[in-house]
């Protein structure tokens, strides 16, 4: 199943003088490679060069154009980028070509456009353990300078399983054996008394939308988190959170099959 990794399964791309600074002063992280439009100078790019060159990171130059078409962005990218290596990213289909090996509890985003979602959703299943986050390059946040944010810098370390599309990735896990749990405020069944098996994904949809029609038809079941004082839905990272817990607390009292 595994073949050719992208370089979009391999780095966080960032953009910014000050997140480029950054990454390139914080010596846990393995920056790839810089790359500043040509022409462009100052104190700001020459102290980036340095930090650079200190630590023997690649520095190239290239058009303006093509720094925005590397940063994905339009606006802020302040002609630098640099390529961070994420260690714990990979491609789906390679996660999943050993069943031996294969993670056992997923998360799944579909159609979430909200930077801070992203970032507070890798945060948090990281901190929970959960063995990998489905991040589909269409439609789901770019893990950008403002993911990264969210997730306080821990994004660049986050289990990131990387795939086309989050129908793509649902396909893949169905055909694999996973049961798909979807997060529903309506749902009848609480998260704290279903039975998830050894293997489950659980299913986060977008902001406004919810499931995308391709990810709704490999649905096994939808799952709630119980709720009182006549709330009626949370925001979805915080959802997640208490999902990665509840996954973490079975697994620490034994009560989690995997």
């Amino acid at each position: 199943m595994s073949g050719e990794v992208s370089p979009r399964d391999r780095f966080v791309t960032i953009y910014g003088r000050k997140p480029v600074l950054e990454a390139l002063n914080d010596y846990d992280l393995r920056v790839d490679k810089v790359v500043i439009a040509e022409g462009l100078g100052g104190a700001p790019i020459n102290e980036i060069a340095e930090a650079a060159a200190d630590r023997a990171v690649r520095v190239q130059r290239a058009s303006a154009h093509r720094v925005k078409v590397l940063a994905g962005n339009g606006r802020h990218d302040q002609g630098v980028v640099a390529d961070v290596v994420a260690p714990r990213m990979r491609p789906l289909t390679d996660a999943l070509a050993d069943r031996a090996t294969a993670p056992h509890k997923l998360l799944l985003l579909d159609g979430l456009t909200t930077p801070a979602n992203v970032g507070m959703i890798l945060r948090t299943a990281t901190a929970a353990g959960i063995d990998g986050v489905v991040l589909p390059h269409r439609g789901v946040a770019t893990v950008d300078p403002l993911v990264v944010k969210a997730s306080a810098g821990i994004a660049f370390h986050a289990p990131m399983l990387r795939t086309r599309t989050a129908g793509e990735a649902a396909e893949l896990l169905t055909e694999a054996g996973y049961p798909l749990f979807a997060l529903d405020a309506d749902s009848e069944e609480s998260i704290f008394d279903i039975d998830f098996g050894t293997r489950a994904v659980f299913v986060l949809g977008g902001e406004t939308a919810g499931l995308s029609d391709e990810v709704r038809k490999c649905v096994t079941g939808t799952i709630a988190v119980p709720m009182h004082g006549g709330v009626e839905s949370l925001n979805v990272a915080t959802a997640a959170a208490a999902v990665c817990f509840e996954v973490l607390r079975r697994r620490e009292t034994g009560k989690d099959r995997s």
